[in-house]
């Protein structure tokens, strides 16, 4: 067991090209990036268990026979970290009998951003524990944690989701990431993990500059729209045999999977022209989507407006991150003054439009995920 306290932090993750390929069809493919605005965790051993975030009066406390934790509304992230983990690790529940824990979690990632911020929470009580209880490396690797916290979100809180929230943020950089095999989200071992291939060694990082509308949203409640329409279609489409043409949603699915595969290969001969087409490709097909799934504004009003914007003010390419409706925008830009013409556009048109809870910065890739002190 480790002793004093430990330290740890992730970053948050854009999905720069394939979205929303993660959450509707394992057999798709994104190009996502970890980006330097993070989520940091802090634990120590306590008596029992103890919950705390930024602005609580109080920490949550629970006993550590407690476990599986009731979920209340409050904590509910990090409670079903500890419980899959608790249900999946017999090292836990053996090491969990001889000392609680104490955890505080913040974050600087704006809330329902679209940038991956709530799985930071449930990755970093699974990183924590695993550090704090010296649990085997080899058996609770990586590629472990995010799929636990996969089914931390669909399985343990009902929330529809991906996987590339859960990978980015802990293996970093700039990657092309295969969800081949995985469109059902079955049982951890029972379906492939995603394959995570590393970009950033291979090509020049792309200037990209981004935007938080302000207007919030749930991924979730994107998501859990989107993808039983999807798996009802593929499955009509299927039962008979997979002939014809396919329906509205594969054929939206494959065409965003189609932007991932091409603009790796882009990205691997510095082609940014043909990038920022993709980008733009993929974002219209996002809006064409949602619309389709019922959502009036697609993509979202203020998503399409600072997309206007971007294309208006010399951006190569424009879309969405994350599942749409509120949540964030970048731009991908060819040199630092396109940058500042760009970012001083979005300014005025923050303003006009009395986003007053927009936030406007550059993106600088992660090239290291998850860091512990």
């Amino acid at each position: 067991m480790r002793s004093g306290s430990i330290r740890l932090s992730l970053p948050a993750r854009v999905n720069i090209l394939g979205n929303p390929s993660d959450g509707n069809e394992g057999d798709f493919a994104t190009i996502s990036a970890a980006v330097e605005l993070r989520a940091r965790a802090e634990i120590e051993i306590a008596d029992g268990i103890a919950f705390e975030q930024p602005g609580e009066a109080d920490p949550e406390y629970c006993a550590c026979d407690a476990v599986p934790l009731a979920y209340n509304g409050q904590h509910n992230l990090l409670k079903g970290a500890v419980n899959r983990l608790y249900a999946h690790s017999a090292e836990f529940r053996e090491k969990l009998t001889t000392h609680g824990f104490r955890l505080r979690v913040s974050s600087d990632v704006p809330r329902q951003s679209g940038l991956g911020g709530s799985s930071l929470f449930v990755l970093l009580t699974l990183a924590g524990l695993r550090e704090l209880y010296q649990l085997d490396r080899r058996v609770h690797n990586d590629y472990l944690l995010a799929e636990l916290t996969q089914r931390v979100e669909a399985r343990e809180l009902g929330i529809a989701c991906g996987y590339a929230d859960r990978y980015v943020p802990l293996f970093g950089g700039l990657a092309y990431l295969d969800y081949r095999g995985k469109l059902l989200q079955q049982d951890v071992d029972q379906e492939p993990y995603t394959t995570y291939e590393r970009l950033d060694g291979y090509v020049e990082i792309p200037r990209l500059v981004a935007v938080t509308t302000g207007v919030q949203h749930d991924s979730g409640d994107v998501h859990g729209r989107m993808r039983p329409r999807y798996l009802a279609e593929y499955a009509e489409w299927q039962a008979n045999g997979g002939c014809g043409e396919p329906p509205p949603m594969v054929r939206f699915m494959s065409g965003a999977y189609e932007t991932a595969w091409r603009g790796k290969i882009a990205l691997l001969k510095n082609d940014l022209q043909t990038f920022g087409r993709l980008m733009n490709r993929n974002h219209q097909l996002v809006d064409e989507m949602m619309l389709y799934c019922g959502f009036e504004d697609g993509a979202g009003w203020a998503n399409n407006l600072f997309i206007q914007i971007a294309h208006e003010n010399g951006a190569l390419g424009a879309k969405l991150t994350g599942a749409g409706g509120g949540g964030s925008v970048f731009a991908l830009v060819s040199d630092a003054e396109s940058q500042s013409r760009l970012l001083a556009a979005w300014e005025r048109t923050a303003s006009q439009w009395n986003l007053k809870d927009a936030k406007i910065f550059s993106l600088q890739i992660a090239k290291q995920g998850l860091m512990i002190e």
